[in-house]
């Protein structure tokens, strides 16, 4: 059976959970972040689900070499917290706090036709592109400083 079939109603249920529990709503995000003024804890038991759920995920895929379709199952393994990790997640806090969106809500929120999920998710792929961009920079950096430069 064709795995995009499997990856199709996966990202189905995905979205709808993101639906269902008001994770496309930036507003709820927000609440939930305003600590000291009307605080919405509710994002607190969707992540507390997430946490529960995906302990499960990850305890059963660490005892399997492939995946249950059959394919390469590869886990990450480093564990270093660096200062790319605390750059990155700085980033990306900054991004959730000042929009209420995250990737995966807002691509739900894009499809559902929400002009500032449009704005989000344009931002987004503008910055992964600069990031793939200094990151193939900075290999080729570091690649001429290691081999020298080029013929002249």
């Amino acid at each position: 059976m064709n795995h995009r079939i499997f990856e199709f109603a996966v990202g189905l249920i995905f979205g709808i959970g993101l639906i269902l529990s008001g994770m496309t709503d930036p507003g709820k995000v927000l609440g939930f972040l305003d600590l000291f003024g009307a605080w919405d804890p509710s994002l607190a038991l969707v992540m507390g689900g997430a946490i529960l759920v995906g302990s499960f995920a990850f305890a059963l895929a660490k005892k399997r070499t492939t995946t249950f379709l059959g394919g390469a199952l590869q886990l990450p393994n480093s564990k270093d917290i660096d200062k790319r990790l605390l750059g990155g997640s700085l980033l990306f806090g900054a991004g959730w706090g000042l929009a209420g969106y995250c990737p995966g809500p807002a691509i739900v929120s894009l499809g559902a036709g929400q002009p500032k999920a449009a704005v989000f998710v344009l931002a987004m792929l503008v910055g992964m592109a600069l990031f793939e961009w200094s990151e193939r920079r900075m290999q080729s950096v570091d690649t001429q400083e290691k081999t020298g430069p080029g013929p002249l």
